[in-house]
């Protein structure tokens, strides 16, 4: 079944990485929920003759070798005519329209999985969109007016892989919302998805928050009152949990290489540079960010708009051809 690309922000580089994973044939079964006019422009910034095909639903079948593109309703005029590299309302806007309607479309079981280009959070702002980011955005709309199901943010490449307890917000207001119910349920939501990866028993390793995983409570409680009992309980459930360890080590411990077979298949981390500083310092193009808990497949390339080079055509497609990668495997999951 067709996966479908929301296209970002228009005036950043989401249109641009589409475009060349398109072109290299890296995007077989998928469509561009997005605007025509800006995957058009998208093409001629990268250097393609690659042909741009509207279809009417997103399953429709194109000819080899061409970029199908269902244009969303409700999109705003002229997109393609707004500056590359500015923060502006009307891209925000469009952005999170895209995001709606690809979500309607999986939901209604016309898609297999969303995989999201990069948006900018300011611009979401401006457009007076309540969401600070994709995963907050995505929760809400999984609802459908009912109770929001508890998700996590988990960044992946093939060397580790970490699920955040808190995401976005201030570092002082994550200090708060960790407690033992919360790590609990990161715990839960990271079992189970990585058994759906084929793990058919994961082994989650627990970062603590403070220096040394608290020291016994001479650098914090947190670990004490919080994360240690999260972990028992876990383990009451027969989630193969532990620690909490030290972070500033642990991520080396759970990496996996050739030479150096990982202790661990994912590390949960109680706050969001905590857990994507490792991941990112090993390299955002094989990047893939995978939001769990969710009622559908949605992942996405572990980087920004950025702005500064948006139009230029020298965007790396890299980690949205991850992503790809990554949602085909989710939807047809394992055991």
């Amino acid at each position: 079944m067709t996966l479908l690309i929301t296209q970002g922000d228009p005036c950043g580089i989401g249109p641009e990485i589409i475009a060349k994973t398109f072109a290299a044939g890296a995007a077989p079964d998928c469509c561009v929920a997005g605007d025509v006019g800006v995957m058009r422009r998208a093409i001629r910034q990268c250097g393609l003759t690659l042909p741009v095909v509207q279809v009417g639903v997103v399953s429709e079948l194109v000819p080899p070798n061409c970029l199908p593109v269902w244009q969303v309703p409700g999109l705003g005029e002229e997109l393609a005519a707004l500056p590359m590299g500015t923060i502006d309302a009307c891209a925000g806007a469009a952005a999170a329209r895209c995001i709606e309607a690809a979500v309607a479309q999986v939901l209604q079981g016309h898609a297999a999985g969303v995989v999201t280009a990069p948006i900018h959070k300011e611009a979401l702002h401006a457009a007076g969109v309540p969401f600070p980011g994709h995963t907050e955005m995505l929760q809400f709309l999984a609802a459908q007016g009912g109770a929001m199901p508890p998700v996590r943010m988990m960044l992946a490449n093939d060397e580790l892989r970490t699920v955040l307890v808190t995401i976005h917000c201030s570092l002082r207001t994550a200090i708060d919302q960790i407690s033992c119910e919360s790590v609990l349920q990161t715990l839960r939501i990271s079992h189970q998805a990585l058994r759906r990866f084929g793990l058919a028993q994961p082994r989650i390793a627990v970062a603590g928050l403070n220096p040394h995983a608290g020291e016994g409570g001479l650098f914090g409680d947190e670990e004490v009152l919080h994360i240690a009992p999260a972990i028992r309980l876990a383990q009451a459930e027969g989630i193969h949990a532990s620690g909490p360890f030290a972070p500033d080590t642990v991520f080396m411990r759970a990496r996996h290489t050739a030479t150096h077979p990982g202790e661990f298949d994912v590390v949960v981390a109680m706050t969001h540079d905590h857990g994507l500083i490792p991941v990112k310092y090993l390299g955002v193009e094989q990047g893939v960010n995978v939001t769990l808990g969710l009622p559908f497949v949605r992942t996405s390339p572990d980087h920004g708009t950025a702005f500064d080079i948006a139009g230029q055509g020298e965007a790396d497609p890299a980690s949205l051809q991850a992503a790809i990668r990554m949602a085909r495997r989710l939807s047809s999951p394992g055991p």
